[in-house]
C-alpha cells in the first residue's frame, strides 16, 4: 500500500493519548474511544455531530487508513492516493498528488488548516477518493460538518468497496452505540478478505463486546490461525468465559 492517507487515529485522536492506544487490548479499546469522544465533544447531541455520526456509518470507502485501531497504532496501512487509471506522466495528476502529499505531511504534524487547504488544491486539480477523503477528516476535526459529509459522500462514490474500508468504519462506529453497524461492516470486511487475520481479530472483538461469545471464540480461532499470536490470550479468556455461562444451567 502506498503512503498518502494520513491515518485516521492521529486526527480522531487529536494528537493525545497515542501511547494508551499502542498498549491497549480489544476491551480497552471502546473506552478509550469513548473517552476521546467525550474530551472533544464528538457525536454530541448537536444536530450536525449526528448527521457526521451518520455518514461516518456509510463510509464505505474509508481508504486504508492503519490496521489495529483497536490494539494498536504500531503498524499501519495507508491508501493510494493514485487511481488505476492515473498516469505518471500527466502534469495535472502529479501536481495533485504533491499537494496531497504534502497536505498529508501537514496533517501529521497537526497543522489541520494547512492540510485542509492543500487537499483542496488537490481536490481542485484531479478528485479522488483519497484527496476527498483526507479533505473530509479535516474539515471533520475543525467541525466543518456540512462539508466534511460533502466529501465523503463524494469519496464513497469514487472508491465504494474496500475490506479495510468497512474495518475502518467499524471502528468509527463501534464505540458510539452502534455495534450492530459494526458488525455490519466487519461481516462485509470478512466476506471480502476471509482469510485477513487482523479482521478476524478485529470481527471477534466486536463480537465478544456484544456478549457473541461463541462466534467470537471462533474468529479469535481464525485469526490465531492466520498469525496473530495475541489471539490466544483471548482464546483462554473467552473459553473461560463461555464456560462460566454454561455452569448454571449444567447444574
Amino acid at each position: 500500500m502506498q503512503r498518502h492517507l494520513a491515518a485516521i487515529s492521529t486526527v480522531t485522536c487529536c494528537n493525545f493519548e497515542t501511547a494508551a492506544l499502542q498498549d491497549s487490548d480489544s476491551s480497552a479499546f471502546y473506552f478509550i474511544l469513548n473517552s476521546i469522544h467525550h474530551k472533544y465533544g464528538l457525536f454530541s447531541s448537536n444536530p450536525r455531530d449526528t448527521e457526521a455520526l451518520r455518514t461516518f456509518e456509510s463510509i464505505i470507502c474509508l481508504v486504508n487508513c492503519q490496521k489495529r485501531c483497536n490494539i494498536s497504532l504500531a503498524s499501519r496501512r495507508w491508501a493510494s492516493s493514485v487511481t488505476p487509471q492515473s498516469s505518471a506522466s500527466d502534469p495535472a495528476e502529479a501536481e495533485a498528488l504533491r499537494c496531497l502529499e504534502q497536505g498529508t505531511a501537514k496533517l501529521e504534524e497537526g497543522d489541520v488548516e494547512g492540510a485542509k487547504e492543500l487537499y483542496k488544491r488537490s481536490c481542485e486539480i484531479k478528485r479522488t477518493a483519497s484527496s476527498l477523503f483526507n479533505l473530509g477528516v479535516t474539515y471533520y476535526h475543525l467541525k466543518e460538518y456540512d462539508d466534511a459529509i460533502s466529501a465523503w459522500k463524494e469519496s464513497i462514490a469514487l472508491q465504494p468497496s474496500s475490506p479495510d474500508a468497512h474495518t475502518r468504519t467499524a471502528y468509527i462506529i463501534s464505540p458510539v452505540s452502534r455495534p450492530d453497524l459494526a458488525l455490519h461492516h466487519l461481516e462485509i470486511a470478512s466476506s471480502l478478505s476471509p482469510e485477513d487475520p487482523e479482521i478476524a481479530f478485529n470481527h471477534a472483538a466486536v463480537l465478544e463486546a456484544t456478549g457473541r461469545l461463541e462466534e467470537a471464540l471462533e474468529k479469535y480461532k481464525l485469526s490465531e490461525q492466520f498469525g496473530v499470536a495475541r489471539a490466544s490470550v483471548h482464546i483462554r479468556n473467552i473459553s473461560a468465559k463461555i464456560l462460566a455461562k454454561r455452569a448454571p444451567t449444567q447444574e
